[in-house]
């Protein structure tokens, strides 16, 4: 028998609505859009329906200022709900362009019937994508699955570049330790890490966002019992091990890279890391965030420099392997994202 949060996530992840002809679900292609990725998994998006088009619109009130002060995060997030969305579309027959418009600070997705389109596999992946805590088994990952995976993490500004160096692995490894030791010493990063944790299913149940307890292998507590023993779970040395250890399982590394560090960029490097994501979940392939590089100011020269990067700047770094399905994070409603006119 399903747990109330495995029902949960049943509903929200059930199979993409597919058809070669007809209207477009738009509430299908929300539903779809919200399973993106998101940094804290804090959803920072709403939706704005058109009659061939949506709007992806920044909600501001989900930013998270310390480790995304500059809401870098965040519009890649709105580039990854971007991405679904044309995905998505894909699978009811239509073709969708996707068009940033700076100074709204906003999205829009246009859609059109397209006779050569139908389901893929990136579509049907949609529901199956997660980023995963887990370490993986070590098993390689073929050349021609790289291939496709660096073609698929490639969207306007932004690429995938893989990383199979062992040097250059050791130096990321350096990175991701020097930042969590700087983020989980980091008194304000820490209020808002735990701000973002839901430390027991019903947590996860009642917000519909956030890093619950079990995605990430903890046991789902009480509040007034998880929350003293964070200061002996969340500790910068503890995660720097655990990154290195899951680091090393991973036979493959990946950064997004981008042209330039502006909020189009940011949003490109949103949708090529879906793109990627996707295709990975498509051919079995397990992916996982590894961006404290990314995150903390000072780790970017020396990564920057670490990459040979001329120009370009590195958007996102992820870790790549195989592993069993972790349980999968929960969404908030599409009523709850979805913007209603006044």
């Amino acid at each position: 028998m399903l747990s109330p949060y495995e029902t949960a996530v049943a509903a929200q992840r059930r199979p993409a609505l597919e058809h070669a002809d007809g209207p477009l679900d738009l509430r299908e292609l929300v539903r779809l859009a919200t399973l993106a990725a998101s940094s804290h998994n804090t959803q920072p998006w709403r939706f704005r329906l058109g009659a061939a088009a949506i709007a992806v619109v920044p909600d501001f009130e989900r930013r998270c200022p310390v480790v995304d002060p500059d809401d870098a995060h965040l519009f890649r997030s709105l580039g990854c709900a971007a991405e679904n969305l044309v995905q998505a579309a894909a699978a009811q027959g239509h073709a969708a362009t996707v068009h940033f418009d700076a100074p709204e600070q906003c999205l829009t997705v246009r859609f059109e019937p397209s006779a050569g389109l139908g389901p893929t596999p990136l579509s049907r992946a949609l529901v199956h994508r997660q980023c995963t805590r887990r370490p993986f088994d070590g098993r390689p990952i073929a050349a021609d699955a790289g291939a496709l995976l660096e073609q698929a993490g490639t969207v306007g500004r932004a690429r995938t570049r893989l990383i199979d160096s062992p040097a250059l692995r050791d130096t990321i490894i350096d990175y991701v330790r020097a930042g969590d030791v700087a983020q989980l010493t980091d008194s304000a990063f820490r209020r808002e890490l735990i701000h973002w944790l839901r430390l027991n299913d019903a947590e996860a149940l009642a917000t519909g966002d956030g890093l619950a307890a079990r995605t990430s292998g903890q046991p789902s507590l009480p509040r007034w019992l998880a929350r003293p023993l964070l200061r002996f779970v969340l500790t910068g040395q503890g995660q720097a091990d655990t990154d290195t250890a899951n680091i090393r399982s991973s036979p493959l590394l990946a950064a997004v890279l981008a042209a330039d560090d502006s909020p189009a960029a940011w949003v490109d490097a949103g949708r090529a890391y879906e793109r990627l994501a996707l295709q990975a979940t498509a051919l079995g392939i397990r992916s996982a965030f590894i961006n404290q590089p990314v995150e903390v100011p000072s780790l970017r020269e020396p990564l920057r420099r670490a990459l040979g990067l001329a120009g370009e700047t590195a958007q996102l770094l992820l870790r790549l392997g195989h592993g069993p399905v972790a349980p999968y994070s929960l969404r908030r409603p599409v009523e709850a994202v979805i913007e209603v006119d006044a």
